[in-house]
């Protein structure tokens, strides 16, 4: 469903992405792990299409398309979801008002009838009950006011409701308890655990992946993709660290 190859990017001056190549099919979760610097958000603003991120070589092929030569609506029409680490505020918007427009921008995109009033806020209820989310704090500004733990929930929510066939998944779990860690985690197998879906899931952290079991485990380290392996390897780098595993 993705394909990068030999993908070099630069922030400013600087290059970040030094050669990577990751291929994540469809049905597979595959998490992505390394330390401070490795280049872990640069992947996913490379991938969002954030501007400031220069591509100099490589190529991404997401579901036999160029990615990167799409504009970032057109990414998120085409099927890809990005999670943020620190998800933004966007004072004088609600929830209900945003996720509604967004999915309809996005139904129109793909030649579908846009989604009713009522049949919006049936599937919004919807998936916010898998997120243990009132439809309450819906109604609220997006982001504005919520704690770390209920932005990414409502994140998730988000991704329910948009229903991508792939998201990229920056440090979800980063701002979470034990309760709301379980939840998101809970959420993410609920939306995304599908033969026709896949997930590229960031973390730092094995505690994420003792919810969201991965199919297979990157460690990702001075731009590129040093080791791949089954979910053991995260259990190893748990254990041991960084410096002892890719010793």
């Amino acid at each position: 469903m993705l394909i990068i190859d030999n993908l070099h990017a630069s922030v400013g001056d600087k290059p970040i992405l030094k050669g990577l190549s990751l291929t994540v099919p469809a049905g597979e979760v595959h998490a992505i792990m390394g330390p401070n610097g490795a280049g872990k958000s640069t992947l996913t603003n490379v991938l969002g299409g954030k501007p400031g991120y220069e591509v100099t070589a490589g190529s991404v092929t997401f579901r036999g398309q160029d990615l990167l030569a799409l504009e970032p609506h057109e990414r998120a029409a085409a099927g890809l979801f990005l999670g943020f680490q620190y998800p933004v505020e966007i004072p004088g918007v609600s929830n209900v008002q945003f996720l509604r427009e967004a999915l309809n921008a996005q139904r129109k995109a793909r030649g579908e009838e846009p989604l009713s009033g009522g049949e919006f806020l049936k599937l919004a209820k919807d998936k916010a009950a898998l997120l243990k989310m009132d439809m309450e704090m819906l109604k609220r500004q997006v982001n504005v006011g919520f704690s770390g733990g209920e932005k990414k929930r409502a994140e998730m929510v988000q991704m329910g409701i948009l229903d991508p066939a792939f998201a990229v998944l920056d440090e979800t779990d980063s701002g979470l308890d034990i309760d709301a860690l379980r939840i998101v985690g809970a959420g993410i197998n609920a939306i995304m655990r599908s033969p026709d879906k896949a997930v590229l899931l960031i973390t730092h952290y094995q505690r994420l992946l003792d919810v969201v079991a991965p199919d297979k485990v990157s460690i990702l380290a001075g731009g590129r993709i040093v080791e791949t392996g089954g979910p053991e390897l995260a259990l190893r780098l748990e254990a041991e660290g960084y410096d002892a595993v890719m010793a």
